[in-house]
């Protein structure tokens, strides 16, 4: 079974994606972990995204296609990949396509987490981390204990990007980077809308009873 997840910044698809390769054996492809990979491994591609990444461009399709090939054509990982951040516009999608038949694979299903900007406005410009433990809190929906030494406000700090002008940005170029993918998607039949805005476990049990039907039909 191959999936694709898409979800605005704050949506909790990392969270809801580490629960699904958990419980269905799949293997995460992030697009994006593969280039800092290549850059860091110092391979002839690495260098190649290296220049293209620090002279403040973005990497080609071409070059995307070719690192997630790397993984679609290994046996191992054969019909068990979901699909973190990738495809980001049509031609990739395309490309995605090509590259599955290829391979004789195909994405059986595509799920969409629908999130309210309001919402994500909380999650991301409420967010804070304990410099100490790491954890991470929201203000509005999993605030700080008081009485907690480690966890105390002084060891409390926002990331600098963690701003309401920022969230409203990233939704929005979310919502019009994605909007053609998912026509794209649901022509082909395979868009599954779940509401991100539900409890973490009753998102998680959606999305489970949805790939346990499609995992049946295969």
């Amino acid at each position: 079974m191959n999936i694709v997840i898409f979800g605005p910044p704050g949506a909790g698809k990392g969270t809801q994606s580490n629960y699904i390769v958990k419980k269905f054996n799949l293997f995460p492809l992030s697009t994006g972990e593969f280039l800092r990979k290549e850059i860091k491994n110092k391979t002839e591609l690495g260098s190649k995204i290296a220049s293209i990444v620090n002279s403040g461009s973005l990497v080609s399709d071409e070059i995307a296609s070719k690192l997630n090939e790397k993984i679609i054509c290994q046996q191992q990982y054969k019909n068990r990949i979901i699909f973190d951040g990738y495809p980001r516009n049509i031609i990739q999608a395309q490309n995605l396509e090509f590259l599955l038949k290829k391979y004789d694979q195909k994405i059986d299903i595509v799920i969409k987490l629908a999130v309210k900007l309001e919402s994500i406005k909380k999650r991301i410009s409420g967010r804070s981390v304990c410099s100490l433990c790491g954890k991470i809190y929201n203000d509005f929906y999993n605030p700080a204990p008081k009485n907690s030494n480690c966890c105390s406000s002084k060891f409390l700090h926002k990331r600098g990007d963690d701003t309401l002008e920022v969230a409203t940005k990233r939704f929005q170029t979310y919502e019009k980077a994605t909007e053609p993918l998912l026509d794209f998607y649901k022509k082909l039949g395979l868009l599954k809308v779940v509401d991100g805005e539900s409890p973490i476990d009753q998102i998680y049990k959606e999305i489970s009873d949805i790939l346990a039907l499609v995992e049946a039909w295969l």
